[in-house]
């Protein structure tokens, strides 16, 4: 059973907790559009976590050569 407070949406702090980022550097790609998608709700930033997950698989790297 699902816990009933749990909701996969979330928010600025706590999605760069999950992905250890800086606050600005998540505001920062979300401006440049190269970050997670994300939602407005109610005026604010909402980010889903199945996305965080799906972005990180989507950005890993084999080597920095890569870049």
């Amino acid at each position: 059973m699902e816990d009933e407070n749990w909701n996969p949406f979330l928010n600025v702090r706590e999605a760069e907790d999950f992905l250890r980022l800086k606050k600005r550097t998540l505001d920062n790609m979300r401006w440049m559009g190269t970050g997670p998608n994300f939602r407005n709700h109610g005026g604010r930033v909402y980010y889903h976590i199945d996305e965080l997950k799906d972005w990180s698989l989507e950005t890993r790297a084999k080597s920095t050569s890569q870049y």
